[in-house]
């Protein structure tokens, strides 16, 4: 019996013919299965040949051994389990239905590289092997392909033994990535770790904003410094350390202070969630000063600072970071002593006035007797020759070191001679010499300045950059 039309929704479509098999499939509510269709089943049965798996078909459907070898996890199956199957084959040479979990594993994980890719999320995978254009990494069961476009502080690297180098180092390392592109067909699985680093940079901000309340003491690392004060990357936001809370005492240039890339310690002063602007310190983590002034001041003491400030009716001395006084006119020694002191002068005053609550320190040069005076500039003449003393010893040292270090390197041996270590028993020129040195130093350099760990720091200081431009 054949059938050679059907209708529907009122139309009438060609079919192929229907064998009287099909026809009670059909009316026990089988569903035909399809090559390359996904289905669950059932596990019935563990078999030497494999795996009996119901996939509510009349036929049996079979997962050979062949196809579990593939698999990890393969003696964790249990009869009753509920398994995703590919069909390979509707109808095997037994009459069975073929079919794959491996395959159906690798399908679960384009369709799971599809979701990512349209949902913007990020993934961490292992970096499996490297080549000369980028890296393979593990997703699932599938591979992926990070290019060496996609990956972080590559871009720099100019030499491509160097990039090929940092490349294998990452072999085995795990990484943060974002799929960017997803054919099937093709069996193209391409990912990024700059668009991860990118959309980790955005959702950090987004939960520091969340997390950040005054008064918390955070970590961070200086993105930027300029004249007014240092941004401060929090792990994906700047904050703003004003120049006016780096310290209790004068910062006139804080690049002559710190550091672009140190990492230093803040309080949270405040936060605008609005325009995202965080307010920093790092004074406020120091003691103030002035609370204990009146321990290390009394009046009549004598003390020894910088003249830190000029004003017309005096100059501003600091005794220590955050405390200055104020050494009036009236207590100079004469007028002519205006004139030779400068920002940065040492001097010599006698403590005459502490005002704390005020914060306010009197001092006096003129009130400074001639003995005390004469015994300070002897002893700071004596610390200023043993100041000088001890820098020449250690640019001497470190010359010394320089040239032991260099003779170490060359000589690779007891008793071998510069040219000897160098030349390892064969005789070279004097520019032969300096050319071999000059290649392994350089080879030396850049293993030094380019180690594998600089890779996860690139990630933040990119990360900085772009929440400077922001």
């Amino acid at each position: 019996m054949e059938l050679e039309f059907e209708e529907r929704k009122g139309e009438v479509a060609e079919t192929e013919p229907l064998t009287m098999e099909n026809l009670e499939e059909g009316a026990l509510g089988f569903d035909e299965p399809r090559r390359g269709q996904l289905r669950e089943g059932i596990i019935m049965q563990q078999r030497e040949d494999g795996l009996v798996v119901d996939i509510g078909t009349k036929r049996d459907g079979i997962v050979p051994v062949a196809d579990l070898a593939y698999l990890t996890n393969a003696a964790d199956f249990k009869i009753g389990q509920t398994i995703p199957v590919i069909v390979v084959q509707p109808r095997n040479n037994d009459g069975n239905v073929e079919l794959s979990i491996s395959q159906a594993k690798q399908q679960e994980d384009w369709l799971k590289a599809e979701q990512m890719k349209n949902d913007e999320t990020v993934c961490e995978a292992t970096v499996l092997e490297s080549n000369r254009g980028g890296l393979t990494v593990e997703f699932g069961r599938l591979r992926g392909f990070v290019p060496m476009s996609q990956l972080i502080g590559f871009g720099r690297i100019r030499q491509a033994s160097e990039r090929y180098r940092r490349l294998g180092a990452l072999v085995g390392k795990k990484m943060l990535l974002k799929v960017i592109e997803v054919n099937r067909g093709r069996r193209r699985l391409i990912l990024s770790q700059q668009a991860a680093a990118k959309e980790w940079r955005t959702e950090r901000r987004r939960q520091l904003l969340e997390e950040l309340e005054p008064e918390q003491v955070r970590s961070g690392r200086l993105s930027q410094i300029t004249n007014f004060g240092l941004f401060v990357n929090l792990g994906g936001l700047d904050g703003l350390v004003h120049v006016s809370e780096l310290s209790w005492g004068r910062i006139e240039n804080p690049a002559d202070v710190y550091r672009v890339g140190q990492r230093v310690k803040v309080k949270v002063l405040s936060i605008d969630r609005e325009r995202q602007r965080i307010a920093l310190s790092i004074k406020a983590l120091i003691p103030d000063p002035w609370e204990t002034a009146e321990e290390r001041y009394a009046v009549g003491q004598l003390a020894e600072g910088k003249v830190s400030q000029m004003a017309d009716f005096g100059i501003f001395v600091e005794l220590e970071p955050g405390v200055e006084g104020l050494l009036h006119n009236s207590e100079l020694l004469a007028p002519e002593q205006r004139e030779e002191l400068t920002i940065g002068t040492e001097v010599l005053v006698k403590v005459i006035r502490i005002e704390p609550d005020r914060r306010r320190i009197g001092l006096s040069a003129r009130q400074v007797r001639r003995e005390e005076w004469e015994q300070w500039y002897a002893e700071a003449a004596v610390r200023a020759a043993a100041k000088e003393q001890a820098q020449q010893k250690m640019a001497e040292t470190a010359d010394t070191e320089d040239l032991d270090e260099e003779d170490d390197f060359l000589t690779e041996g007891e008793g071998l001679t510069k040219g000897e270590g160098l030349a390892k028993g064969e005789s070279l020129t004097k520019g032969e010499e300096t050319e071999d040195v000059e290649e392994v130093t350089s080879d030396i350099a850049d293993v030094t300045e380019n180690s594998p760990e600089d890779i996860v720091e690139d990630i933040v200081e990119e990360g900085a950059e772009d929440s400077t431009e922001a």
